[in-house]
């Protein structure tokens, strides 16, 4: 029996009356999510021996399935909802899925049609009093899956299609033990899902929260101010975190940095809030200490899917401010001669139609280096820096994270390989021009040493977004597609620099 579920039984056999799970208006107990997960794990048994993809807005019906697919062992592909439909039907083509389980049937149906899969609805499946459609797809010849995958998450890297990969149930468990316990949950605690539970760092999450018998509020995202893949509306936020009495969450850093402008401009701190979790990218150490000085809990950890979820945090009593945190007790870390972050402990079994991985540590791609006190610290993507005509190394993520944090500036993209100077392609916010982005990106340079600051720069076309193809599903640059798009303004930037200074 897989951890998370005998965690659920021992909880509900000693406290059956405890809640478990809740949306706000309903709520589950650990007695009646014990029942249901075997319930439901017999039906789908009775129906499929393949993969069943979960294609459902956060609520308890969702972590429900999930179990239920995990006593089953059936292997589950959550379907994060911004993926386009022809990433879905990729997903779920590469998977060997027959069968879609969903409480969008109408839509989930058409964009399934839409990315060529033979859809047809099916018998339904009851969860939590609530009837979820179940979508047969005719899906082309499956490749084949590691033995013992439970879990398989897709992401879009820098290329359209996603990438499978396939986690096993003693990896999720390890990580599942390290929160709860790196976290100190407790039966006390009400974890609120601001993430889409197709996120794997939140569906761990989750777990975690079940292991340590706390409960999980998990309200539909429009209702708690969460739309898309990166909306987020932080006064309805605020709110959620309130009225849901929640003691811990985790969000991005463009969701906390929205929190932070937010409580500034007078809006109230969630009182119960203890633990605020905060990964998925890097974090501005401004950032951190704007939130510390509102007195937000915020704690800045790093992960990966290749490493079911996360494998560093800072906590109450170990937090170092500008680093992703110490190893959680599950894994270990090593680094290569050039700074590449190696990770042992609760990888990936491998990639969906793909040989296994070579034992070993798994290589992160990101590079950065321990502390004397053992806190990690990352300096960016190995494949993304750049080294400028000095011969300086730079990592971009450093020097778009801290334009970013300008309030006139919604994203940058900076580049300068092999150029003496570096130059940036900024989106605005709303209703800002070049005279106030002008502004903003010189007050970014006086953080900035000489070498990272940014010469010259021009104004986007359109928004970095993901659905114009500027970023991937989990939000980084596309920086291959922005360079090829702003090739000739980049040129041109630098030969009028040029010719600037040879005038001069």
């Amino acid at each position: 029996m897989h951890p998370v579920i005998a965690a659920i039984g021992r909880r509900a056999a000693a406290r059956p009356r405890d809640i478990a799970l809740t949306d706000g208006a309903r709520e589950m107990s650990y007695g009646a999510l014990n029942q249901t997960i075997g319930r439901v794990a017999g039906d789908l048994r009775e129906h499929t021996s393949k993969p069943v993809a979960l294609c459902i807005d956060n609520s308890p019906e969702w972590i429900v399935t999930d179990l239920a697919l995990l006593a089953a062992r059936l292997p589950c592909l959550p379907i994060p909802a911004f993926f386009s439909f022809l990433q879905r039907a990729h997903a779920i083509s590469d998977a060997g899925v027959e069968c879609v389980v969903t409480d969008q049937p109408e839509s989930c149906l058409e964009q399934l049609r839409m990315g060529g899969l033979p859809a047809a609805p099916g018998p339904e499946l009851r969860v939590a009093g609530r009837r979820l459609a179940r979508l047969w797809v005719g899906a082309g010849a499956a490749r084949a899956l590691p033995k013992g995958t439970v879990k398989i998450t897709y992401t879009s890297g820098t290329t359209s299609d996603p990438k499978g990969v396939c986690l096993g149930g003693d990896a999720l468990a390890q990580v599942a033990r390290s929160l709860a316990a790196a976290c100190e949950l407790g039966v006390g605690d009400r974890h609120l899902g601001v993430l889409p539970l197709a996120t794997l760092l939140e569906n761990v999450g989750v777990y975690a929260s079940l292991i340590a018998g706390a409960c999980s509020a998990l309200p539909p995202l429009e209702e708690i101010g969460i739309v898309g893949a990166s909306g987020v509306t932080p006064e309805r936020l605020l709110d959620a975190m309130a009225r849901n009495r929640a003691t811990t969450a985790i969000v991005v850093p463009q969701m906390l940095q929205a929190m932070v402008k937010c409580i500034e401009a007078g809006a109230p701190v969630p009182p119960a809030l203890r633990f605020l979790a905060v990964g998925g990218a890097m974090v501005a150490p401004t950032l951190l200490q704007r939130a510390a000085t509102l007195g937000l809990p915020v704690y800045e950890g790093y992960g990966l899917s290749e490493c079911a979820s996360v494998v560093t945090l800072n906590t109450p009593g170990a937090n170092r401010r500008g680093s992703a945190g110490r190893p959680l007790p599950h894994c270990a870390l090593s680094f290569t001669r050039d700074g590449e972050v190696l990770v042992s402990g609760a990888t990936l079994l491998g990639h969906c139609g793909e040989d296994a991985p070579a034992r070993g540590p798994w290589p992160t791609g990101d590079i950065g280096h321990l502390d004397d006190e053992g806190y990690l610290h990352l300096t960016g993507r190995k494949k993304d820096c750049f080294i400028t005509s000095y011969g300086r190394n730079v990592s971009p993520e450093w020097i778009e994270t801290t334009l970013a944090l300008e309030p006139e500036i919604e994203r940058a993209w900076v580049f300068g390989e092999a150029r003496p100077w570096v130059a940036a392609v900024i989106a605005p916010r709303t209703g800002h021009g070049d005279a106030s982005i002008g502004a903003a990106v010189g007050r970014a340079n006086r953080t900035l040493p000489d070498y990272a600051r940014i010469r010259s720069w021009i104004m986007a076309q359109e928004p970095l977004t993901f659905g114009n193809g500027s970023l991937t599903a989990n939000g980084r640059l596309r920086r291959t597609q922005l360079a090829a798009r702003y090739q000739s303004h980049i040129d041109f930037l630098y030969h009028q620099e040029e010719e600037h200074a040879l005038s001069r």
